[in-house]
């Protein structure tokens, strides 16, 4: 039809089971831009997924120049003519940008849109053109995904938040670009934007979707000169209210320059919680979340429901206590991180999808990713066999089609996979011991701070091996992770929302390199008055984080040195590695120094607590070990004087170490002794075992400038060691670090 407008969408009804998502949403489209405004949760991304037949409507109409598009399939969708830039960008991490763009090509249609085109239109994809999409940046990405569907040389492009988690400069260039098709008159756009400013500077009219209505449409720049408007728009209104009419809220303390934007969060206890009822696969894997305000499915409704008998535990509940206050959280402190929700979607794709749901709500962009080795087709974002090409071996090396090989390869994958994405805001997963053993190596594989959250059935335990040096969370499921029951959905309600919490309320990274530089200390017990005073000796410089040399606690030391948030290490206590080598139940890892190897981070060690191996009570200590020195420290700890061979093999152990240091290192030798029990009258005290570790050390080290062995007389725990060891760490300290810490 010759005179029909090019999009027609006429009353669309969605719905997400019993929820009512999009309640008879109309618009019209002929030319120019669009743009659709709206907090999280009003059915704009549905919309659009509606329109592209991502999501079965349920009535109305969609109609492309007059011809009826609604019920095709996508792939016929894009044939009629309409490109699609999802949320998220969607791009293939294994794929370069020339191989995205020569695929999307060769199956779009034939135009004015050709590769070479796109390259012109963005020169930074030309210059990354051999990259492939998990080497982009965010705003690269979105560069990738706009250029893919203009190849298919659409009359309509349809834009789901193509701003969302952009730098403001590459915001800019997406408003230029939209500008230069709006002003080309070549492709007219539908555009989903929450960025009301780049809504209003792009568009020629804007509509306002409320509840998964369009209770408004009026010329963008009336909306840009409306600024009350725009703040009831960002979620200010309740139930049953259109938007001009919503009342005013109380009014909240103006936010950070930085930060004008906020959204209404609504707690965990408010009702009324739609998670709780059964998620089909379609419920949760779509990008928007069923509205809290939807009504029942008349469809669905064929019959009076028979009225059911309350069950005891809802007779004998309490009543729900008032609704508490919205917590406004600043929108930009969640701009451009993801939670990333993984497990095996095989097995848990209900209660992942449960999870995902509950973070989408919150507000948060969410990734899923399958970590399954079933082979089973994936219904998550990132399927197993994107995650499997990051192991060394490719998929090969992942699906063996032996369970216990490729679980142990799909951690190995998953724990390559996820430091490359740029957006994880936080990860969370849920599962057994499985599960467990699938997504942790990924979360010790990220750095310190940022969010990492596990639930799971062997959070009561033993779950060091799990956690290791990380700042996961564990949080014990109290059920199997099996179905969503009245318990589950406590506990994955709780978790998502404390996931929610650290994700929108971190810590400004920014604000943690203003202040003093911080500085690793390891200690023991019997090392304790040396690490006292070096820490009193630093404070007013730096930022003392002392580590307990239990194992765990250099680990975490040096994940924090690899995670770069310290300046340098004063490694006074390096007794776990007498652990490992002899046995005890402290040990370091094989990575012990390997951090410092890594970093090339200032240096300073010493041989502290190497007199002695740790066991737990005195009955526990091996039956090898019972004829040596032993000392119990407490009820608890046994400690074994370590033997001159035993010294030797550390000497060499910390030299060979050393070797492989390339930044400045001091390395202190306490000739009078190692520990406080490693001194004259003491019951450790052995020169000639000590001579032995300290000679091994010097034959093996070799010296240079940068590193350096210094030999001095006194027991590690005397004033003068102590001095000695802050003065070496204070001249090996660059010199910005010391005036930022002056």
């Amino acid at each position: 039809m010759a005179d029909a407008p090019l999009l027609q969408v006429s009353e669309l009804q969605v719905y997400y089971g019993q929820s009512h998502v999009l309640q008879g949403v109309s618009l019209t489209l002929d030319q120019g831009i669009l743009a659709i405004v709206g907090r999280n949760g009003m059915g704009k991304t549905t919309l659009c997924r509606a329109v592209m037949g991502l999501t079965r409507a349920a009535g109305g109409s969609v109609r492309l120049r007059g011809q009826e598009i609604l019920g095709l399939e996508p792939n016929a969708v894009v044939a009629q003519g309409i490109g699609y830039v999802p949320q998220g960008r969607r791009v293939w991490p294994s794929l370069t940008v020339d191989e995205h763009l020569r695929l999307a090509q060769r199956s779009g249609r034939k135009g004015a849109w050709t590769v070479q085109r796109i390259y012109q239109a963005f020169p930074r994809l030309a210059e990354r053109k051999r990259n492939g999409g998990s080497q982009l940046s965010g705003g690269e990405q979105q560069m990738l995904a706009i250029g893919r569907a203009l190849l298919a040389n659409p009359a309509l492009l349809v834009m789901d938040e193509p701003t969302e988690g952009l730098a403001p400069v590459i915001v800019q260039q997406v408003e230029a670009m939209l500008r230069r098709l709006a002003d080309e008159g070549e492709i007219a756009v539908l555009l989903i934007e929450q960025n009301i400013g780049v809504a209003t500077a792009v568009a020629n009219r804007v509509g306002i979707m409320v509840n998964g209505r369009l209770v408004r449409e009026l010329p963008a720049a009336e909306l840009a000169a409306d600024s009350e408007l725009q703040q009831r728009l960002l979620g200010m209104a309740t139930h049953g209210e259109t938007v001009e009419e919503a009342p005013a809220e109380p009014e909240a303390p103006p936010p950070a320059a930085e930060e004008p934007t906020v959204f209404r969060v609504r707690r965990a206890d408010e009702p009324p919680p739609e998670e709780s009822g059964p998620l089909s696969g379609a419920a949760w894997s779509t990008p928007r979340a069923p509205t809290r305000w939807s009504s029942g499915n008349p469809l669905m409704e064929s019959r009076p429901a028979a009225p059911s008998r309350p069950s005891p535990a809802m007779t004998q509940a309490e009543p729900p206590p008032p609704p508490s206050p919205a917590a406004a959280v600043p929108v930009a402190r969640t701009i451009g991180r993801a939670a990333y929700v993984c497990g095996t979607f095989d097995t848990k794709a209900r209660e992942l999808g449960f999870l995902a749901n509950k973070l989408q709500r919150l507000g948060l962009s969410v990734v899923t990713v399958d970590l399954s080795t079933s082979q089973k087709p994936s219904s998550a974002m990132v399927g197993p066999m994107e995650v499997a090409r990051h192991h060394p071996k490719g998929t090969a090396g992942v699906f063996t089609g032996d369970r216990g090989s490729a679980v142990i390869a799909m951690a190995e994958a998953f724990a390559r996979f996820l430091p490359l994405r740029r957006d994880v805001g936080g990860v969370i997963s849920a599962g057994g011991s499985g599960g467990t053993s699938l997504a942790t190596p990924a979360m010790r594989a990220l750095p310190i701070g940022v969010p990492k959250l596990m639930v799971s059935t062997v959070a009561s335990g033993d779950v060091a091996r799990y956690v290791g040096p990380s700042d996961i969370c564990m949080m014990y499921s109290v059920t199997d992770v099996q179905g969503i029951n009245r318990i589950s959905e406590q506990v994955l309600s709780n978790a998502a929302n404390a996931l929610f919490g650290m994700i929108a309320h971190r810590a400004d990274p920014r604000a943690a390199s203003a202040a003093k530089p911080a500085v690793g200390l390891s200690m023991f017990g019997v090392t304790t008055p040396c690490v006292q005073m070096a820490q009193k000796a630093l404070e007013e410089r730096f930022d003392c984080l002392v580590f307990h040399a239990t194992g765990t606690g250099g680990q975490s030391m040096e994940k924090l040195a690899d995670s770069g948030l310290l300046a340098g290490l004063l490694d006074v206590t390096t007794t776990e590695i007498a652990d490992l080598l002899v046995g005890g139940v402290f040990p370091a890892s094989e990575d012990r120094l390997g951090a410092v190897i890594r970093t090339r981070l200032p240096y300073v060690g010493s041989l502290g607590a190497l007199d002695m191996v740790n066991f737990g009570p005195l009955d526990s200590v091996p039956e090898r070990f019972r004829g040596r020195t032993l000392h119990v420290h407490n009820a608890n700890v046994t400690l074994m004087r370590t033997t001159a061979e035993e010294n030797a093999a550390f000497g060499r152990w910390i030299g060979e170490k050393l070797n492989r240091c390339d930044g400045p290192v001091r390395f202190l030798i306490p000739e009078g002794g190692v520990s406080l029990l490693d001194s004259p009258g003491q019951p450790f005290w052995d020169p000639a075992a000590d001579r032995a570790l300290i000679d091994a050390l010097v034959a093996t080290v070799r010296q240079s400038d940068r590193r350096r062995l210094i030999r001095l007389p006194q027991n590690i725990n005397d004033p003068a060691f102590a001095a000695a060891l802050v003065a070496n760490f204070l001249e090996i300290q660059p010199a910005s670090s010391s005036r930022a810490a002056e």
